[in-house]
């Protein structure tokens, strides 16, 4: 019986400290979102493309703003999805949605995330823009793999998984739109279901 007791003790000391250290509440349905919020957005800057720039982007046209418009508002609608289904999951769960923890979250996120998105803009600038896909892919594998210490379902393979799809498509550059669909749009969902299914309905 005090075996029992003791190994209860245990587990519950074991739950108490990694709630203290890893933010629990990401929600996995904003993940799903995400992913297709990725994949209409990349079928809008396809049609885009296609249709008025001959499959060609040129940095200063009409079109290059319009599709970087189009992944601003990805973002953008993935970070509100986010915030609002990781909020309420917290609420629900009586827990802290911006804690020592979360904050560490989102500033090992921001680091690499924002590191990227600086270089990218300057190649871009450079007119440099071949590889901006697979350094999109690499940076924000890199951001989840520096997030994923203070969070929960093991965010870090996703992340993996993300830089090996950039280093591919820095290998085929011609297939960079597909492996970003593939990254932001189908992984995403992937993983945000079985995130959903594992900890959302817990």
């Amino acid at each position: 019986m005090e075996s029992k007791d003791y190994l209860k003790d245990l587990g519950e000391i074991k739950q108490l400290m990694n709630k203290s250290s890893r933010f629990i509440s990401l929600s996995g349905l904003s993940g799903i979102l995400a992913g297709f919020y990725a994949i209409i957005g990349a079928a809008v800057a396809y049609w885009l493309v296609i249709s008025y720039s001959n499959g060609t982007l040129i940095l200063d046209s009409k079109i290059f703003r319009l599709v970087l418009l189009d992944l601003i508002l990805i973002a953008v609608l993935s970070i509100i999805t986010a915030v609002i289904l990781t909020t309420r999951k917290a609420k629900k769960h009586g827990e802290k949605i911006w804690d020592n923890t979360s904050k560490r979250l989102v500033i090992n996120f921001l680091i690499p995330l924002l590191a990227g998105g600086f270089y990218i803009l300057i190649i871009l600038n450079q007119q440099k823009y071949g590889q901006t896909g697979a350094l999109m892919l690499i940076f924000y594998g890199l951001a989840l793999i520096n997030a994923s210490k203070y969070s929960i379902g093991n965010i870090r393979y996703l992340g993996i998984i993300e830089i090996i799809l950039g280093l591919i498509c820095a290998l085929f550059p011609g297939y960079g739109f597909w492996l970003w669909v593939l990254g932001f749009g189908i992984m995403h969902i992937i993983y945000g279901t079985w995130m959903h299914f594992k900890y959302d309905n817990n």
